[in-house]
């Protein structure tokens, strides 16, 4: 097996459900909201397979549906059709997207973790920077108190998170430090997928650098299967090969990442790549 996710046909509709809500949507129609029924397409016939050790990039403008596909994948949200494997569940047969949500939350714990825009949805700002970590340590079966502080603060000094702050509140952390903190508890179980909402977005560009060279060099040292959600080509180019460019719910441009930015052929991605060359 090549992949270690596969997203097949994914859709994702707000209201009303069906084939009458889908016609006058997408780039061709300049909207994802049906004239017949007022539905949101949000997401349509979306497909893709990331391998181990790859970073595949989704990028697209507000109201794309990029972050519709992630939350799907991620089990935040239930789409309206398609299906998804996972190469380390049930060796790839099942499909994880028709599992009750106690078994999708128990995919969360080891086999595949989502790093989001804002640090306080995957991590309790009250709770230490160890603590945290803890939290997604035990939840995988870790009992041994010693054990887990020592694995705690491997990934923090892995995410250059200052040991001296462990038992620190993740709430007296600066965003960028939050975020590395995020990242640790995201990594702590080793899961082979790993989802990047829009990583970097509200951070002062210094503190974004940093973090996304942290986030480059893990996924080189890791091998594990990335998918990179962002509005931000500039991230995309730095963490990716392959890249998905989405505009109204519908993709409407796939290739390697260096390729579509040297020479992108649909119109809206040229758009955006101009927009990122400045």
């Amino acid at each position: 097996m090549s992949w270690a996710l596969k997203v097949d046909g994914l859709g994702r509709v707000y209201g009303e459900q069906g084939p009458r809500s889908l016609p006058g949507t997408g780039p061709e129609h300049g909207t994802s909201v049906s004239p017949a029924t007022g539905a949101v397409v949000a997401a349509w016939d979306v497909g893709f397979e990331v391998a181990p050790g790859e970073a595949l990039g989704i990028v697209g403008e507000s109201g794309s549906g990029k972050s519709t596909v992630m939350r799907c994948v991620a089990g935040d949200e239930r789409p309206s059709r398609g299906s998804a494997y996972l190469s380390a569940y049930d060796d790839g047969r099942t499909d994880v997207l028709a599992l009750d949500d106690g078994a999708r939350r128990r995919l969360r714990i080891d086999r595949v973790a989502v790093v989001y825009q804002d640090p306080a949805a995957g991590l309790d700002l009250d709770t230490s920077a160890g603590g945290n970590i803890a939290e997604r340590l035990t939840a995988a079966g870790g009992r041994h108190f010693g054990r887990i502080r020592e694995r705690a603060a491997e990934l923090l000094e892995l995410t250059e998170v200052p040991l001296s702050r462990m038992d620190d509140p993740v709430r007296t952390f600066s965003g960028g430090m939050r975020q590395r903190v995020q990242i640790a508890k995201a990594l702590a179980n080793r899961p082979p997928v790993l989802l990047l909402d829009e990583p970097t977005t509200g951070l002062d560009a210094s503190v974004a650098a940093g973090v996304l060279d942290l986030l480059r060099n893990l996924l080189e040292r890791l091998g594990v299967a990335a998918v990179v959600v962002s509005h931000d080509f500039g991230v995309i180019e730095m963490l990716t090969r392959r890249v998905m460019v989405m505009q109204h719910g519908r993709v409407v441009e796939t290739g390697l990442t260096d390729q579509l930015l040297e020479d992108p052929q649909h119109p809206y991605s040229q758009r955006l790549v101009a927009a990122a060359r400045g």
